[in-house]
């Protein structure tokens, strides 16, 4: 989850918002419509989308705030769901919308996860922030983006928060690349704690659980679940590409079966944060 960049000569096209960092980043360098369909990249969709087959319910209104090119709205609206999707960056909601067939009622809007102010409260009973977390990199925007899911999400519905977590990429960037002494001095990495920091160019915040769990608990909700969702994926994505059908299967059924395991919580790539708004919220 790490990114380098040469910086010393900033070329004229380099972007200096976030905004732009995340438009040339999945427009140039990420192929994000193909990162859940590869077999690596399955482990965390169908993880995550056992979670939210649990708690579905015929008739449910789902917001996925952050859909990037539709794998779970679109998975939604076909099995019957009626789905509002909001996407920030341009790129994305164009191979979003070459995705969408006739019948796919999904109602797709461009819009950031700190302002849904388009929503009044209380609309939804599903509401799914699969992305927004990773490109977040203050407490104060974090907060807001928690609160505002929140906010438009029904009394007894759900929210469903995505994280990036730092020990697996200090694992594999730090230390597997040999990058750790980069990240230490670009302050990225504490020296001492190896608490990670991340600003708009480095793109994604990483995250430790008790940063997350510090996040969620001034909220008006209760945890129902808090998931590894891909384990040590980075360590693992070669094997898990050669596995056959059966042993993927097996694969799966054991990160069923550890993924909720308090000593496994670090060791995962993303993590799903998953509340239960209070009724008297």
């Amino acid at each position: 989850m790490f990114h380098f960049f040469k910086r010393k000569i900033r070329p004229a096209s380099e972007p200096t918002d976030t905004l732009g960092f995340l438009t040339r980043f999945y427009s140039t360098r990420c192929d994000e419509d193909r990162r859940l369909t590869t077999q690596h990249g399955k482990v965390e969709y169908l993880t995550t989308m056992r979670y939210i087959e649990r708690y579905l319910r015929p008739g449910m209104r789902v917001l996925e705030i952050g859909a990037a090119t539709g794998r779970y709205s679109l998975t939604l609206a076909r099995k019957g769901y009626d789905v509002t999707a909001i996407e920030l960056v341009q790129h994305n909601i164009d191979v979003f919308r070459k995705k969408l067939k006739p019948g796919d009622t999904v109602d797709l809007q461009q819009g950031n996860a700190l302002d849904l102010s388009r929503f009044p409260d209380n609309t939804f009973d599903m509401t799914l922030l699969l992305g927004p977390m990773y490109h977040l990199y203050t407490v104060e925007d974090q907060t807001r983006a928690l609160e505002e899911a929140l906010r438009v999400t029904k009394p007894g519905g759900l929210l469903y928060a995505a994280y990036c977590v730092s020990d697996m990429s200090l694992h594999y960037h730090g230390f597997i690349k040999g990058h750790i002494e980069y990240l230490i001095a670009k302050g990225m990495a504490d020296p001492e704690t190896f608490h990670c920091h991340s600003e708009p160019k480095d793109l994604f915040q990483l995250m430790r659980k008790d940063d997350i769990l510090a996040l969620a608990a001034p909220l008006p909700c209760t945890r129902l679940h808090y998931v590894a969702t891909d384990g040590p994926i980075e360590l693992m994505r070669k094997a898990i590409g050669k596995m056959t059908p059966k042993q993927f299967e097996l694969y799966m059924k054991y990160r069923y079966a550890i993924c909720e395991r308090e000593d496994m919580a670090g060791a995962t790539n993303h993590s799903l944060d998953i509340l239960l708004r209070k009724d008297d919220a």
